[in-house]
């Protein structure tokens, strides 16, 4: 099963946006665990839980630099959510785009 995590400001938006996802992957069977956390207990959850792929709310792209550099030994992908994506709640748009991250990921190791 993979591990997508969404961080932003409080978690509060970016967890409708994580339901959106949820329900495109089980409706295309996809062995996904997403979820939406406050940025104050990423360092804390990304070193336990190793997710697969981290996806940053466009309200905190500014710590993509810093997130990416300081966790670049553990090999996962990080970036920021489209901003029109994470505006409209498109789900299947940020889903398809950390799946597309964790198999580009996948095939440079």
């Amino acid at each position: 099963m993979r591990k997508i995590y969404l961080f932003c400001d409080a978690g509060m938006s970016t967890s409708l946006l994580v339901k959106k996802m949820q329900d495109v992957a089980e409706k295309h069977n996809l062995s996904v665990k997403i979820e939406a956390f406050p940025f104050v207990k990423a360092h804390a959850i990304i070193t336990e839980e190793r997710p697969d792929c981290i996806l940053l709310g466009p309200q905190v792209r500014f710590l993509l630099n810093e997130m990416q550099e300081k966790y670049k030994d553990l090999g996962m992908p990080i970036e920021v959510i489209n901003p029109v994506d994470y505006g409209v709640m498109n789900g299947e748009n940020v889903l398809k785009f950390a799946i597309k991250l964790i198999k580009e990921n996948e095939k440079n190791k």
